[in-house]
């Protein structure tokens, strides 16, 4: 597995570095292939925030957790990316889930702070996200939104080759946008 630690207003020190790899490393053993796990770091007063990215053969699982202790804040974002893998094998052998071949790395630019705040304060874009947008059906795609804990997910459909995306409904369920 390939750990990448970044940090914003804190410096990485080898301590938190050899725990945050330690923790994320322990992940490991629920994949059989390449897998990039970024670790974002993150200091505001006294709110330690900790986001664990993690990406394998086109599932991508995100953990993000805030407290007041760097060392809890890592520990409950590995947590919940462990309780979110469980989840996701049990659907799998669940649902009868074919995990095909599919290597797409986790591409994560964040604009550094000068270009930020050159822009219009009504089109500000903080962070951007390249994920490619892999050929799955419906129900795999809810399962992603929801390992993502996003309210919405865009996919290609493995039906018929079309962009389309699913969404969390205000009344709890799931919408379905077809191109």
């Amino acid at each position: 597995m390939q750990i990448q630690i970044t940090s914003k207003n804190i410096a990485i020190t080898d301590p938190i570095r050899s725990y945050a790899e330690k923790k994320v490393g322990k992940l490991e053993k629920y994949f059989d292939g390449s897998t990039e796990a970024t670790v974002l770091l993150d200091v505001h007063k006294n709110l330690h925030t900790v986001e664990v990215l993690i990406a394998t053969k086109g599932v991508f699982m995100k953990g993000l957790e805030k407290s007041e202790d760097l060392y809890a804040s890592i520990d409950l974002a590995t947590d919940k990316i462990e309780k979110q893998l469980v989840k996701y094998k049990e659907k799998l052998k669940s649902k009868k889930l074919q995990d095909k071949e599919f290597e797409a790395p986790l591409k994560l630019n964040v604009f550094d702070t000068a270009s930020v705040e050159s822009m219009e304060e009504d089109n500000r874009i903080v962070i951007t996200k390249d994920i490619p947008v892999k050929p799955m059906d419906i129900e795999e795609a809810v399962m992603q939104m929801d390992l993502l804990n996003k309210q919405f997910f865009v996919f290609r459909n493995a039906e018929d080759g079309q962009i389309a995306v699913v969404y969390q409904r205000d009344d709890g369920n799931i919408g379905l946008i077809e191109a």
